[in-house]
């Protein structure tokens, strides 16, 4: 896993067609991984990247530390878990700033600070009426303390919108506009602040690549357009398409000049056997491909022992001529042939014993092969056993929404596992 999981490119736009566009690149600071380097190694990586900006997902003290002094931008985050007790105690809100931010704020370039990430795509639902209460308490907090430099907001993803088709089209979903988005853009239209938005342009070409050209997705396109037909806005590139259809969102619940800050983007560097388009070589071309002077296990452009993925400046200095070439890209059509679900080499023994039981749970027959005098009983492995099962639930079950993934515990092979009377099951692309 990467470092720094997926790129995200700070923009600010009033709206595609006549966007304030910020050159202050940077990334997102992931701490989701093993061997990862120490803070002050990741600064220096960081650095090296020409990143101007950073967003950690919490306000780890050791972080805040490093970057004192660096004259880099930072956003820090109140956990989405912390949301509904923020929202109904200002004195628990004056408590997290005083302690989590300002330590830091006089050799930290402290900037930004996000309440929740994705609340509306990743936590339950008795949360998503205490962000914009959670938020006012935190914007408080910091008046308090008298950071009036830090702008206050939270991160939303392209799933609240209710249609992005045409952008001109671009609606809240009904269950949350009124209640939830409006008072943020109303707080967000006092303050100044902005609406900061995630937005993955691989996963809506991923899910129709027959009408998605993919060059129009990496900002290669040439000759390719869209013309939306009510606006007659004219775009060159899935990027702009998708921010547009939040801009008309938002100018339908009355708030059409707030500023939309990119939290998120990037393009995976590697995917599973099924997953399209996902390699290093789109990936470069993608994040190379940002205006300006990172599936989601794979968005990184730095591994754990610091090397780069492939080679990138964000701060646009370098030419793409001086990388390394690129390795050419052999998934950019859906792999066609059979695929296997094994266990992944070093799983937990008691986790992987879990999955397997609950593959055997689901019916169907599911593992009656590897029954005591069964077919596949022997070798009478944990993991022969788990991947027999895996393969079995996923080929009986992918139509429906099962996975290949069983928590990490499970990887997919195109190399067939079956040996002697044993065979397994596979699913069939």
């Amino acid at each position: 896993m990467g470092l720094i999981i997926p790129l995200y490119f700070l923009f600010l736009f009033l709206s595609v067609s006549s966007g304030e566009i910020s050159n202050f690149v940077g990334v997102n600071y992931g701490q989701l991984g093993n061997n990862l380097p120490s803070p002050k190694q990741s600064v220096k990586l960081v650095q090296s990247l020409g990143a101007k900006r950073v967003k950690i997902y919490d306000a780890n003290p050791d972080i805040l530390d490093a970057f004192k002094d660096t004259n880099i931008q930072v956003s820090v985050m109140v956990p989405n878990e912390l949301i509904i007790n923020i929202s109904n105690s200002q004195k628990l809100a004056d408590s997290w700033v005083e302690s989590k931010v300002v330590p830091f704020y006089s050799k930290t370039k402290i900037r930004y600070l996000l309440v929740g990430n994705e609340v509306i795509s990743s936590s339950p639902k008795e949360i998503w009426p205490r962000i914009v209460p959670a938020i006012r308490k935190i914007k408080s907090s910091l008046k308090t303390y008298s950071l009036n430099k830090i702008k206050v907001s939270t991160s939303m993803a392209m799933d609240v919108l209710e249609s992005s088709f045409p952008p001109s089209n671009g609606t809240f979903r009904s269950d949350i506009a009124d209640p939830i988005v409006k008072p943020l853009l109303q707080f967000l239209n006092r303050t100044k602040s902005f609406y900061f938005l995630d937005v993955y342009p691989y996963f809506p070409w991923a899910s129709d690549p027959k009408n998605i050209n993919l060059d129009y997705a990496l900002f290669e396109s040439r000759n390719i357009t869209y013309t939306d037909p009510v606006s007659y806005l004219t775009y060159t590139n899935l990027f702009y398409q998708m921010v547009d259809s939040v801009v008309f969102a938002m100018k339908r619940l009355g708030y059409p000049d707030i500023r939309i800050f990119i939290a998120e983007t990037g393009w995976p560097n590697a995917g599973n056997i099924d997953q399209i388009g996902a390699n290093i070589y789109n990936a470069a071309t993608y994040n190379r491909n940002k205006p300006g002077p990172g599936t989601e296990r794979n968005f990184g452009v730095l591994y754990p022992n610091g090397s780069y993925v492939y080679g990138i400046d964000l701060s646009g200095r370098t030419p793409d001529s001086d990388f390394e070439p690129l390795p050419k890209p052999d998934n950019n059509e859906p792999y066609k042939g059979k695929i296997w679900c094994m266990a992944a080499g070093g799983a937990n023994a008691t986790a992987l014993s879990s999955a397997l039981s609950y593959a055997c749970s689901q019916g169907n027959k599911t593992c009656e092969p590897i029954q005591p005098g069964k077919p596949c009983f022997k070798p009478d492995s944990l993991f022969w056993h788990a991947s027999y099962a895996f393969s079995s639930y996923w080929s009986q079950f992918k139509k429906a929404g099962g996975s290949c993934y069983f928590n990490g515990l499970a990887t997919q092979t195109a190399k067939d596992p079956s040996f002697g009377h044993c065979k397994f099951p596979s699913v069939t692309l």
